[in-house]
């Protein structure tokens, strides 16, 4: 029986990788965007209440069941903190960046250990970001605060439900190249970045997919809780 896997942000770049991935492992994608489009559900994740929305409508769509949920879907809008926007940028990016994605992940936990349903289990793969250990830059506050809470929110579902078969992990990229990467490194100066990479590359999508890939398919339940680092050694801990 095929994986139902709902994954967001799946119109470009990770999440579109990702789709790709997991699809040549077998499974049944349910992906998510701004527009619909065939296996696409179409859902603004700024809306309050999206998340809640979204599932419900992703579980229609699967005849009832989805077993791993992955969130991918993000934004990355600067806000310098003499900014008139700050409030907004914020209000929008802790929305689209953290409550959509525990929306989703509080559906999923209900979901996956609803005893009307079996009682599976399931996982849970959040994509969040190297910022959410290091920090961003001064006119990126918001975005690390909101990675390094899916981080957290991540861990405590692992603590919290792993008893019940509950696995959630989550990833941390560096720069990824896609074009919300490329717009930032072309304003930031690419030599200069890519001079604090190790590696001396920014990862591929495909690269972030595979593990996803992974921990969403074949990792080991004793991994639950973790979060692993995609990003070229330009931050280890």
């Amino acid at each position: 029986m095929p994986l139902h896997i709902l994954v967001t942000g799946t119109s470009r770049g990770i999440g579109a990788a990702i789709v790709s991935a997991l699809t040549e492992g077998g499974a049944r994608i349910i992906g998510h965007a701004t527009r619909a489009a065939p296996g696409i559900i179409a859902a603004d994740l700024a809306e309050r209440g999206s998340g809640d929305r979204l599932w419900a409508t992703a579980l229609d769509a699967m005849d009832g069941r989805i077993d791993v949920l992955v969130n991918n879907a993000g934004v990355f809008e600067g806000a310098a903190p003499d900014s008139p926007e700050w409030s907004g940028i914020w209000e929008r990016s802790l929305q689209i960046n953290l409550q959509a994605a525990a929306d989703l992940c509080r559906n999923a936990v209900l979901h996956f250990g609803d005893v009307r349903t079996g009682g599976r289990g399931g996982r849970i793969v959040n994509v969040a970001s190297r910022a959410a250990y290091r920090g961003d830059s001064p006119d990126h506050w918001h975005y690390a605060a909101a990675k390094a809470g899916m981080v957290g929110l991540t861990k405590t579902i692992a603590r919290g439900y792993a008893a019940h078969g509950i696995l959630a992990f989550s990833v941390a990229p560096g720069f990824v190249m896609t074009g919300m990467a490329e717009d930032y490194l072309a304003s930031r100066g690419g030599a200069q970045v890519l001079a604090d990479i190790p590696l001396g590359r920014v990862a591929a999508p495909q690269e972030v997919a595979e593990t996803v890939r992974w921990l969403a398919t074949d990792a080991p339940p004793s991994l639950t809780g973790a979060c692993l680092d995609i990003n070229g050694a330009s931050y280890v801990r």
